[in-house]
């Protein structure tokens, strides 16, 4: 296989992974703004937050994935999403839920999409030196 087509698995793998954390994010968005009552009772009674942040944090969570799914915003929307993430993660850990481990997850997939996608990312960070002797 030549370099080019290479190279362009790898980016089509990074978007495709991508795509996941944006439309996981999106969904979620969409829970918090139709408002079942199921998601609206685990939300208030489990997490333990009030039912007016659920407009607030939908639209964060829009914009982090938006912000991330654009290419030029993108390693801002990472670490957006990131931040997001984590609050997530944190939410869960702190009632005991297992749950954790999906923000967990997404937050790691989107790091390994972006860096999959955006070359400059990869040269940025290199998972292995470059060979000096080559």
């Amino acid at each position: 296989m030549n370099a080019s087509r290479s190279a362009k698995r790898v980016i089509w793998t990074g978007r495709i992974l991508s795509a996941v954390p944006v439309l996981m994010m999106l969904l979620s968005a969409a829970i918090k703004l139709s408002r079942p009552p199921e998601a609206v009772d685990m939300f208030v009674h489990k997490f333990g937050y009030s039912e007016s942040h659920l407009l607030p944090l939908a639209i964060v969570e829009i914009a982090c994935a938006l912000l991330y799914a654009i290419p030029r915003t993108a390693f801002l929307g990472a670490v957006l999403v990131t931040g997001y993430l984590g609050g997530a993660v944190a939410t869960h850990a702190r009632v005991g839920d297992p749950g954790f481990l999906t923000p967990l997850v997404l937050g790691i997939v989107a790091w390994a999409g972006l860096y999959l996608r955006d070359i400059r990312l990869r040269h940025l960070m290199p998972l292995r030196r470059p060979d000096p002797t080559a």
